[in-house]
């Protein structure tokens, strides 16, 4: 059983090293068999030097400095294609899996005779609270969800993040990869959402598979901002990507638009009102 890993990385090279340990590490049946493709979008601290002296199996791609996450892993992804494997494993290059991850996500085909796309939730383990995984939509016109976990059953979810991400190559055959609508974020539930349209299901492992700290935190509309800077994260391809994340609505959600797009900008020229409302609200 052939397995194509897939990362994408940016000048982190220990959190990138630390990754890839932990995905060598990994305790499975010998006739499964990795192959990792990972972008390195033009680092700067010699991540790609590294990893060819302690990964030297890894093919290495290197990108332009501007292909974000999305970009990056459309890359990986796109030469890791040419080899024709059985899954696609989606692997953020910050996140450490616990030994037995990839078990614990093919053990799903084992039991079920169904192709579907098979996620693994991340923890931080400082805070002992679920970080990344899948999230279920609470009606299915509006874009709001909740945290799927569960320590002991399988859970369906909507669309999910792709820490870790088990995809079947008869998905990629039938919806194809990441869209190129989207550069950094966004990406990962779009495709799981498109998967749901095309009729896979989406499940979550039970358990921890993985620990990654939450990196979007929401401190991008911070009072003390001014406009100037709380609109230019907004557009940001790392802030909300205002125009992409309104395309992902307008896709998927369309009913919901005129809400969106009021509490965007409620939020960005408002914050103070947005807290406010918030708090009242929660």
């Amino acid at each position: 059983m052939d397995i194509a890993v897939l990362l994408a990385t940016f000048n982190r090279k220990d959190k990138t090293l630390s990754c890839l340990k932990s995905l060598f590490e990994q305790e499975m049946n010998s006739d499964v068999k990795l192959n990792v493709f990972l972008t390195d979008d033009n680092s700067t601290d010699g991540t790609a030097i590294e990893l060819k002296e302690h990964f030297p199996s890894v093919n290495i791609f290197k990108g332009s400095g501007s292909l974000f996450w999305a970009g990056g892993m459309r890359n990986s992804w796109e030469n890791a294609i040419k080899i024709k494997p059985d899954f696609y494993l989606l692997l953020n290059d910050d996140t450490l899996l616990v030994k037995n991850c990839i078990t614990r996500l093919l053990t799903y085909f084992s039991i079920k005779n169904e192709d579907a796309i098979v996620i693994g939730s991340t923890m931080d383990n400082r805070k002992n609270k679920i970080t990344y995984g899948g999230h279920k939509l609470y009606t299915a016109d509006k874009v709001q969800c909740y945290n799927v976990f569960s320590e002991t059953e399988y859970m369906v979810c909507d669309m999910a993040n792709a820490n870790i991400m088990l995809v079947p190559a008869s998905v990629v055959n039938k919806i194809g990869i990441l869209s190129v609508n989207f550069t950094h974020s966004i990406a990962d539930f779009d495709y799981t959402l498109r998967a749901g349209k095309a009729g896979f299901k989406t499940i979550v492992v039970p358990g921890v598979l993985g620990f990654c700290v939450d990196d979007n935190l929401d401190n991008e509309f911070k009072v003390k901002r001014n406009l100037k800077q709380r609109i230019a994260h907004l557009k940001s391809p790392k802030g909300l990507a205002y125009k992409e994340y309104m395309g992902f609505i307008a896709t998927h959600f369309p009913g919901h638009r005129l809400e969106v797009y009021t509490k965007i900008w409620l939020k960005t020229f408002f914050p103070f009102i947005w807290r406010k409302f918030k708090s009242n609200n929660s």
